[in-house]
């Protein structure tokens, strides 16, 4: 009798057991639920805000827009707009996540990453080094001591001192950039050394040729190897300029979804499913300021960074026409922005009020 007392006491307690792992079971089930049910919730509302806000022509010439959020992509958003490549009309698009869109100078960002997988396999030149030592090609610029005195760092960090002007409008041929594309010789182009800080697309195209002299590569070729495939980016476009050389200062297209990679390997430490793909020593490098900027932002290397932190709170990559790749480490945020004001001074309004209106209200308390 008490055996069978014992066994019965026994299976009930099993079947109790039972029952509560169940109960939690079902539980946790139903909080993964509430949680994922939350997140789209929140997506979207903010996808519905920013739709909202195009229509009131708050954002005109937003094309598209994708947030991720500790991980988890919080907003995807397409738009219709007129978009160019890299300067030639495209007429009206309908951007969709397969789209390519220029990155117009986020492309220099890019090129700085490049350089420092280059330069952890020893194949460019330190920062420390003459940017002329590095063209023998050139003796009769080897001669001058103000150029001698330019270094790779100098570059980099676009605080070469050169003769440059970026300010006038892309489509003025006075324009250094512009200028730069349509002489016969891109890197004798680059001249006039001084001291002082100066937004300079010239700087990314000697980069670019260290990279190319030392890999024996063009720097697409090179971005394919070292970060378009192991991240998975199976498609890109990289505009060349008139002599054939892909245009590091601004020629290349991605899709937004792939920026975003790319951003989100920034915030992994240079890191992309476990795989080290750009090294961590030159991001931090990268994101270290290195002199005052613009409207009190800093710069890196071919990085732009917030005025506050050490580190910054937020580093990032402009474009012209409002091109943005944002990411911060202290939210632990990426943000892509692709629009189409292109050559407009207040271009960089509607990527700012993305972040600073819409995304940051909607992140807060997450």
């Amino acid at each position: 009798m008490k055996l069978s007392v014992a066994i019965y006491g026994i299976k009930s307690m099993q079947r109790s057991r039972a029952r509560a792992g169940d109960f939690w079971w079902c539980f946790l089930i139903a909080f993964v639920v509430f949680i994922a049910t939350q997140s789209v919730t929140m997506a979207n509302e903010l996808e519905e805000k920013l739709a909202k806000a195009v229509e009131a022509g708050e954002l005109a010439g937003l094309h598209s827009v994708l947030v991720i959020h500790r991980g988890e992509v919080l907003a995807e958003k397409y738009f219709a707009g007129g978009d160019e490549r890299r300067g030639r009309y495209l007429g009206r698009v309908q951007h969709r996540p397969q789209s390519l869109h220029d990155l117009r100078s986020v492309t220099k960002s890019v090129t700085g990453l490049l350089y420092g997988i280059a330069l952890a396999e020893g194949l460019v030149p330190e920062l420390n080094e003459s940017v002329v030592a590095q063209f023998p090609e050139y003796p009769d610029l080897a001669g001058d001591e103000a150029r001698q005195a330019i270094l790779v760092r100098h570059a980099l960090t676009m605080t070469m001192g050169t003769d440059w002007n970026e300010d006038l409008p892309y489509t003025d041929p006075r324009n250094s950039e512009i200028a730069m594309e349509m002489a016969r010789d891109r890197y004798r182009f680059v001249r006039e050394p001084g001291e002082k800080w100066d937004y300079n697309g010239g700087a990314t195209a000697i980069i670019a040729r260290l990279i190319a002299k030392g890999t024996g590569k063009p720097i697409d070729v090179f971005a394919k190897e070292k970060i378009f495939s192991p991240l998975g980016i199976d498609e890109f476009e990289w505009v060349k300029g008139r002599d054939g050389e892909p245009s590091a200062a601004s020629g290349l297209r991605l899709r937004i979804g792939d920026l975003a990679k790319i951003g989100t390997m920034i915030l992994d430490g240079g890191r992309w499913q476990g795989r080290q793909v750009v090294p961590e020593e030159w991001l931090s490098a990268s994101f270290t300021p290195q002199t005052s900027a613009v409207s009190g932002l800093r710069y890196g290397l071919f990085w732009w960074l917030g005025p506050e932190g050490s580190p910054p709170t937020w580093v990032a990559g402009f474009g012209n026409g409002g091109q943005r790749l944002s990411v911060s480490q202290v939210s632990q945020l990426v943000v892509v922005v692709f629009a189409g004001n292109y050559n407009q001074p207040d271009a960089w309004k509607v990527p700012y009020k993305v972040i600073v209106d819409h995304v940051l209200p909607a992140i807060q308390g997450r």
